[in-house]
């Protein structure tokens, strides 16, 4: 027999037994097992299905919110990273903020500004702003982008690295194992250019992940540049 103090309050609070899954799975199964082996509750088998697609609506629904927190978050990320790359008041600073505020912000381990000139990339001059910038020959960009295929160059590439990628990260080129490449338009009659973002984890820029974050932060860099290329 039922204790009654349990009974008692099953009758004051049915709708305790009726939200808790576990129970009413139980009580289910024993009604189930009192009809018998020769009788089909196909009352029963519905509720089994629909319990099947609850489930995996609230697993779609837990990614989906997942997803929106983890673009939230990158959103973020990239407002901080534009609004520290356009505090700088002269071209070395800019670079320097790229290295150390800018990386730290887009987590990211290595910060290359690729661009492409005619003059001799062992200028003093150059070699004075840092190893953030990357002074190559034209036709560098899209060499590299497109690693060495006949293939239309997109505007952002995820991808791991490549063995030709040992020039361009220099001392770092042993760690580096994947990288975001986003070319850049500097304006009519300008050599174009190309930022880098490399990082030690071989799974942080994968050809599957999305770019609208990257293309977005390439076009203000664009437009940042251009103010010191002018």
């Amino acid at each position: 027999m039922i204790d009654p103090e349990l009974r008692d309050k099953i009758l004051a609070e049915p709708e305790v037994l009726l939200e808790d899954r576990d129970v009413m799975n139980a009580l289910i199964g024993a009604n189930e097992r009192l009809m018998g082996s020769n009788i089909v509750d196909l009352r029963g088998i519905a509720m089994e299905r629909l319990e099947g697609r609850l489930d995996r609506l609230e697993d779609t629904h837990r990614t989906v919110i997942a997803a929106a927190y983890e673009n939230l978050a990158g959103t973020n990320q990239v407002h901080r990273a534009i609004l520290q790359m356009m505090d700088p008041l002269s071209f070395e600073e800019f670079l320097k903020t790229l290295a150390s505020d800018v990386a730290g912000t887009l987590r990211v381990d290595c910060v290359r500004l690729v661009l492409e000139s005619v003059q001799d990339a062992e200028d003093p001059a150059l070699r004075k702003l840092g190893d953030v910038l990357y002074v190559a020959e034209p036709g560098f960009v899209g060499e590299y982008i497109s690693g060495g295929r006949n293939v239309p160059l997109r505007p952002v590439v995820l991808r791991q690295v490549l063995p030709e990628s040992d020039a361009l990260y220099g001392e770092r080129a042993g760690w580096i194992r994947s990288e975001a490449l986003m070319k850049l338009d500097f304006g009519k009659g300008r050599l174009p250019g190309m930022l880098v973002l490399g990082a030690e984890d071989p799974h942080q820029f994968k050809p599957t992940h999305g770019t609208d974050l990257l293309a977005f932060f390439a076009g203000v860099f664009e437009r940042t540049m251009r103010r010191w290329l002018s």
